[in-house]
């Protein structure tokens, strides 16, 4: 009986880990498409800012965002990144016209859904 004492928080350490786990991708054929950027925030279950910004994941490695803003001087404005996926994990250059890259991992994918864990900040998208 101490035994089964004893592993019961090992067990639930291990189930608790096992949700929080990355999903790792494959390829980049597995994002491919347009994304809507709706909402960002610093922790996963943490207050959501929304946000109106496209992100178009292209075959060439490209991806081409475009952001919405209806109170600035400029009602969109477009970049192009390069981008990859390395070992499971979404690699997206930080600055246009900057060869600094910041890594991503997936931290949900869920169907149409995904969350992207970023140097600083959860993104929450929705394919188009």
């Amino acid at each position: 009986m101490k035994k089964y004492i004893k592993l019961l928080p090992l067990a639930a350490i291990f189930f608790a880990l096992s949700a929080n786990a990355d999903v790792l991708l494959k390829d980049k054929s597995e994002i491919l498409g347009k994304w809507n950027l709706y909402a960002e925030a610093i922790k996963l279950d943490g207050e959501k800012k929304e946000i109106t910004v496209e992100w178009d994941f292209k075959d060439d490695g490209t991806l081409q965002t475009t952001a919405t803003d209806s109170v600035g001087r400029t009602s969109e404005f477009k970049a192009a990144l390069k981008y990859s996926v390395e070992d499971g994990v979404l690699k997206k250059q930080s600055t246009p016209g900057r060869e600094k890259y910041e890594s991503c991992r997936v931290v949900e994918k869920d169907g149409a859904n995904m969350v992207l864990k970023c140097k600083y900040l959860f993104f929450f998208l929705t394919k188009k």
